[in-house]
This record gives structure tokens, C-alpha cells and sequence, in this order.
């Protein structure tokens, strides 16, 4: 009995640690995992995929090594064609990665025996083998039985343009045998050509971006030869069952370190600059990005324009190829970080994996990515020398394969598995914020509109937010609809009712002599904003204002902007500084007083040369009285945005920028009055106190710096004082 129990504790016992190394082994991936954060942090998660194997040539069993093999292309019967450029031949391998045949030579249509040239791109469909013959600038065609069909030429020049260059470097066939093709260096989009071979013309041409000075400087000098920028070339090419086209692309248009307009324009989210693209037939991008950075591959990357850095790779990421997973999912890959994005349908990224190094699953210069069912296969050089281009097979773990699960539940609308799935995710990575919005998504579909906004706020999803927010109004307006207008009602009732009192109170103050109480003199700035002439000719002739007045509504100002900071709905403010600390708080109220405080002495200034009449108290009254319109317009809309939707946002920052204009109209014209200007000689001065208020900035900014400097410099002596002791 005691001999059994042993046993079976030595067995159990080894049981633990074959799982504990089998567990240690599917870990131990020589890469992260991660998404992104709002922010733009990588988000460590569990491995989506872990490195397999690499298959060679000798696993191939075939004599010579791949050179610098450009393309991987899975057949629909599951066959592997691999471009080899050095060895100018198509390889032929079968589903297990086994060498079938090579097409490298054949007789044309001359009967003339003839031969591949450094060929970089392969195509399969149900019907032909379609080869970018990249040196001899020509698509050589073949059966499916490897002979060969037909040769498609170049274009003439004069139909496609005699600038233009055919070097087919990749292509794709769409369902109607239409052929798009991208040739290396053309930068006109991509070469359509017909089933027969005639050419259709270009589509999805790139914009090629342009820094703001290089547009100035060829304005003001139109005949002065200046730099050259071009549209980016594509790189390579897939298409999708319903025969819409994926194109990668990288390069900026002007080879500079010092240009970053191209990282500035991928990391604002400028489609038109997109380094992938999904294409329709007439070369409109149609691609989904909801994610919170457009899809570019690696976000957090160093500028190319910093030579601080010792970044082993600097810019964005060079994606030189996208490959169609299931369930809508797609992954493209990074050919100097090596590195593999996947994303599903809506542009989100689900994971990013993959580096460079020396051990399985670190890639070198990679050249193409496929899905193999649910494994993917690298094409890229051997981290061993001698062995030349290799296949990296990556296999999916279960983390990869819960989403994949979650995903696929979700199109099918099998929404309580689907949730379930991605419950399961949350548990192993409650970082991934696309497992939030899942969840959300599901619950809105179950009218569970409350629960489902927890998720969407959880991956600050504000449009999926605002959609469940609209539902739940919708509702509680049906509920409630009668007691909504009278709250309505009455809120008008009083407002009106207010401003009448306001209105009477001002009327009252115009026959009044003697001294003003406070409150008088701070309504009257409800007259002035309406009546600017008149009022600011009252407010320092009249004395229908004070120093304590214009405190008061430099007060209520200050308090405005921290409310609208606070107030603002979730769905309209996301990113809110606002973190209940002193010094945010401080900050709010700076960006009120120090504007006014160097309009005030700018103005002064100014005006003190320009012969103006009013002193430094009547400009800071003056100033003061005109940021009630702030006032009026940003609370409402504040407290508004609190029942609105997304698509009501626009209205609110209308209103909100017509309250700044009218603040902006105020202290125009109060500047005039108060000073005795012309429109003229104000519009001079108002230019002039601008320009001061910048050599204001530029003054303290520099007396910070050398102060900066000094406490340094101070600092330094005292420590070489203490070092010597």
C-alpha cells in the first residue's frame, strides 16, 4: 500500500514538472506581446502566437538554398510558391512545405527558350500562376500544371505615360481576372490591366507630403528649383474574397532626416498617408479605422530626426506586406523591427509580436507574411549564416485562439458565446481593451445599454458610448416626456424672468448718481455685452463698473473654465487633465489670468506710445467685463453635453466658439473706446499689443532659461566645493 502511494506521488510529482516546463517552454517566446494604450504605451499581454519551426532548404529536401527570396504565396489548393529572386525561380513546394517542382525556364509563345530573371512576386488562383518577372519588366503566366501560357508586357508609354517605368515587383487577380500590379519606383498608384492585357490605368495613387516651408517657399518663389517629393511607391499587394485590394507602403517622399512630416501625419491619423490601405475597384480606400491609432504598425517608434537616440531603429514602421487571416482579421509585418501587427475588421490591433535577435522566431529582413490556416509563415533570411531565406512558422496559442473565437462568435451573432469568450480573455489580460469593447458590443445587442457604457468607458470607446448614452435617453425621454417639458418650461420661466430683473437693475443704474453697490456694477456687464459702445463709454465715464467688478468676473471666469474641465461629459471629454489636484487646478486658472495679465500690460505699453487715454486699471476693467459671453455660453454647453450624443457635438463647439468670438468682438472694440481710437489706429494697436505680448513670453521664457542656467551653474560649484573636501 505505502509502495502505491509512493508511486503515485512520484508520478504526480512528475507530472507537475513536465507541465511546469511545458508551460515555462510556450512562455518562453523570444519576443513580447502587446497592444496599445489610449496613450500610446505598449500594453504587455499573454503570446498570441509562439515560434514553431523553421523550414529551410534541406527541410524542403532541396539542393540549393533559397536566395534572398522576395514572396510566399498559399495557393488555393494549399501548395507554397516562393519568388526567389537570386535564384531567378518560382519554387513549387506542397501543404507540408515539401519540394514539389521550380518554374524557371520555358519556351514562349516564339517558341524561343526563355527564362525567369530575378522574379520578385507570385500569384495563384483557381485558373493560372501569374509571375513578376521584376528584370525582364514582364508577367510571365502559367497553367496549373507548371506550363507555360502567356506573357503580359509592359504597357505602351504613351497610354500609361513615357515618365512611368514597369518593374512588376508584386500582384493580385480579382474574380474577373483583372490584374492590379505594383512596379517598383512607379509613383502613379497601381498598374490595372484587363483579363486581355490592355492596360486600364492607375489606381490608389499616394499623396506625397510636403512640409508647410517647401509649400510657402514655392509660392513666394514659383520659378526657384526646389526640393523634389514624390508620392510613396507601393510595396506589395493581397486581395480579399469580395476582390477589394490590400496595399502596403513605407518611405517618405523626400529621403531627409530632417523631414518628419510624414511621422506627423501618421500619427495624427491622416488616412490619406496610410501605410496599409484596403482598396476597391476604382482605388478609394475603404478601410476601417477605429482604433486608437491608425493602423502603421509600431506607434511608440523615435523620430528619425533624433540623433540623441540610440534606437537601433528610428521612423515609422516599413510594412512590407499584409497578409487576410480569418474572421476578418489581417497581419502585416515590419521588415526592419521584424516585427508582426495583427488587427481585426475595424482597424483595431489585437497584437503585436515578433523581433530581431538570434534564437526560433526572431526574423531578418523579412519579405512576406501568410496565414496557413491558423499558423503563419514568415519568409525572411536565416539567422544563421549559409542557410539563405527560410520560413518561420508561427503557431497560435490558446490566448490567440480565444480571440479568434470571440471574433468569429461576433460575426456569426452568437452573442452569448461571444461574450463569453471574451470574458475568458479579460481573465488571462485585462488590458486588452478590444475584449472590452467586445463585451460592450454584446451587451448593447441584449439592451443591456447601462452595463454595456462600463466596457465601452473601460477602452474609452466614447462612440459605442455615446450610442448606448442615445438608447438610454431615448428611454428615460419616452418615460418621462411630460415631466421633461415642464422642467423646460420652468427653466425658461426663470431665465427669462432673471434677465428682466438683470435688465431692470441696469435701467435703474443709467439716472442713478452717487456710489454703485456691487451687484450693480457687476450686472452691468449684461448691458455692455450687448450694447458695446455704449456700455464701455459708461463703464469709465459713468463709473457703471469698478476694479472689484472686474475682479469678480475674472473670478467667474476662472471658476467656468474649471467646471467646463470637470462638467464635461465623459463622451465629449475622454482625456480630461483633470485629476482633483491643486496644481491642475492652478493650471485652469493660469489659462485665464496669465492671457489677461499680458493683453493688460501689452496694452498698456502700446497704447502708452500710441497716445491711448485709458490707464492699466481701465484696460484690466475694460478686459474683464468682456469675458461674460464665456461665461453665458460655456456653462450651458457644459451642462448640456451631460444629455447629449456624439453627433450633437458640433452644436456645442459652435456655441462655444461663438462665445469666444464675441469675448474676442468685446475687447476689440472696449480697447477702442477706452483709449479714444479710430478703427483704424485700433486695429494698429491691437496688431501692436499682439506682437507684445509675444516679446513678453519671449522675455520671461529667456529669464527662466538663464535663471535654469545659473541655479546650474551654482549648483556645480558647491558640489566640486564638496567633492575637494
Amino acid at each position: 500500500m505505502k509502495k502505491t502511494i509512493k508511486t503515485i506521488s512520484l508520478v504526480f510529482v512528475m507530472l507537475l514538472l513536465i507541465s511546469s516546463v511545458i508551460s515555462v517552454s510556450a512562455a518562453s517566446t523570444p519576443y513580447k506581446t502587446y497592444t496599445y494604450t489610449m496613450d500610446g504605451d505598449p500594453a504587455y499581454s499573454p503570446a498570441a502566437y509562439v515560434p514553431d519551426r523553421e523550414i529551410d532548404y534541406y527541410t524542403m529536401n532541396m539542393d540549393t538554398p533559397l536566395s534572398d527570396a522576395a514572396d510566399l504565396f498559399v495557393a488555393p489548393d494549399g501548395k507554397l510558391y516562393i519568388a526567389d529572386k537570386g535564384n531567378s525561380r518560382v519554387v513549387v513546394l506542397d501543404s507540408n512545405a515539401q519540394y514539389i517542382t521550380e518554374i524557371k525556364e520555358f519556351v514562349n509563345e516564339q517558341g524561343v527558350p526563355d527564362k525567369l530573371s530575378e522574379c520578385e512576386g507570385v500569384f495563384v488562383n483557381n485558373k493560372n500562376i501569374y509571375i513578376c518577372d521584376t528584370k525582364n519588366a514582364r508577367i510571365v503566366v502559367f497553367d496549373l500544371e507548371f506550363n507555360f501560357d502567356h506573357i503580359i508586357n509592359a504597357p505602351e508609354a504613351d497610354v500609361m505615360g513615357s515618365s512611368e517605368k514597369f518593374r512588376p515587383i508584386a500582384m493580385a487577380v480579382d474574380s474577373s481576372g483583372r490584374m492590379y500590379i505594383v512596379s517598383n519606383q512607379t509613383f502613379s498608384g497601381i498598374f490595372a490591366i484587363n483579363a486581355d492585357g490592355s492596360f486600364q490605368g492607375f489606381v490608389g495613387v499616394q499623396k506625397s507630403s510636403v512640409p508647410l516651408a517647401v509649400r510657402i517657399r514655392r509660392v513666394l518663389f514659383p520659378n526657384t528649383v526646389t526640393e523634389t517629393y514624390n508620392s510613396v511607391a507601393y510595396k506589395n499587394i493581397s486581395i480579399d474574397k469580395e476582390d477589394f485590394i490590400w496595399v502596403t507602403t513605407f518611405g517618405d517622399t523626400k529621403d531627409s532626416t530632417a523631414d518628419t512630416s510624414l511621422e506627423t501625419k501618421l500619427l495624427g491619423g491622416d488616412a490619406d498617408y496610410a501605410t496599409v490601405k484596403q482598396l476597391n475597384a476604382a482605388g478609394q480606400d475603404i478601410m476601417i479605422r477605429n482604433g486608437f491609432f491608425m493602423p502603421i504598425g509600431e506607434v511608440k517608434f523615435v523620430s528619425k530626426q533624433d540623433t540623441k537616440s540610440s534606437a537601433p531603429v528610428k521612423g515609422p514602421s516599413k510594412l512590407v506586406d499584409v497578409t487576410l487571416g480569418p474572421n476578418g482579421t489581417w497581419s502585416t509585418i515590419d521588415r526592419d523591427r521584424s516585427r508582426i501587427f495583427t488587427y481585426d475588421s475595424r482597424g483595431q490591433l489585437l497584437y503585436a509580436f515578433g523581433d530581431t535577435g538570434s534564437q526560433l522566431g526572431n526574423l531578418k529582413s523579412p519579405t512576406a507574411i501568410v496565414y496557413v490556416g491558423s499558423d503563419i509563415y514568415v519568409l525572411g533570411q536565416s539567422i544563421v549564416q549559409g542557410r539563405g531565406s527560410v520560413i518561420t512558422v508561427f503557431k497560435r496559442t490558446e490566448y490567440g485562439s480565444l480571440i479568434d473565437s470571440a471574433i468569429q462568435y461576433n460575426n456569426a451573432r452568437d452573442y452569448d458565446n461571444a461574450l463569453t469568450k471574451w470574458k475568458e480573455i479579460l481573465q488571462r489580460n485585462n488590458n486588452f481593451d478590444s475584449a472590452y469593447v467586445g463585451i460592450g458590443e454584446n451587451l448593447f445587442l441584449q439592451n443591456e445599454y447601462k452595463e454595456a457604457m462600463t466596457y465601452f468607458k473601460a477602452a474609452t470607446d466614447t462612440t459605442n458610448y455615446s450610442e448606448c448614452f442615445r438608447m438610454l435617453r431615448k428611454q428615460w425621454v419616452e418615460k418621462y416626456f411630460l415631466v421633461v417639458l415642464v422642467v423646460l418650461a420652468v427653466i425658461i420661466f426663470l431665465l427669462v424672468k432673471a434677465f428682466s430683473a438683470i435688465k431692470k437693475k441696469n435701467d435703474a443704474g443709467t439716472t442713478k448718481t452717487g456710489k454703485r453697490t456691487f451687484w450693480e456694477e457687476v450686472l452691468f456687464a449684461f448691458h455692455l455685452i450687448l450694447h458695446p459702445f455704449d456700455g464701455f463709454w459708461d463703464l469709465k465715464h459713468e463709473k457703471r463698473g469698478s476694479l472689484r467688478g472686474a475682479i469678480f468676473h475674472v473670478a467667474l471666469a476662472c471658476v467656468t473654465v474649471i467646471y467646463n474641465s470637470v462638467g464635461m461629459a465623459y463622451i465629449f471629454n475622454p482625456y480630461s487633465a483633470y485629476s482633483g489636484n491643486t496644481f491642475n487646478i492652478l493650471y485652469m486658472v493660469a489659462t485665464v489670468v496669465v492671457p489677461l495679465a499680458l493683453w493688460c500690460i501689452a496694452n498698456w505699453c502700446v497704447t502708452t506710445l500710441f497716445d491711448g487715454e485709458g490707464t492699466l486699471k481701465d484696460i484690466f476693467i475694460a478686459t474683464s467685463y468682456s469675458l461674460l459671453p464665456m461665461t453665458l455660453t460655456l456653462i450651458p454647453t457644459t451642462i448640456l453635453s451631460n444629455v447629449a450624443v456624439e453627433g450633437e457635438g458640433a452644436m456645442l463647439t459652435l456655441v462655444n466658439t461663438l462665445g469666444f468670438v464675441w469675448v474676442g468682438l468685446l475687447i476689440f472694440f472696449g480697447t477702442m473706446t477706452t483709449h479714444g481710437y479710430s478703427m483704424g489706429k485700433n486695429i494698429l494697436a491691437t496688431f501692436g499689443t499682439i506682437l507684445g505680448m509675444l516679446f513678453i513670453m519671449f522675455i520671461v521664457m529667456l529669464f527662466f532659461n538663464l535663471l535654469q542656467k545659473m541655479v546650474g551653474f551654482i549648483s556645480g560649484i558647491i558640489e566640486e566645493i564638496a567633492m575637494q573636501r
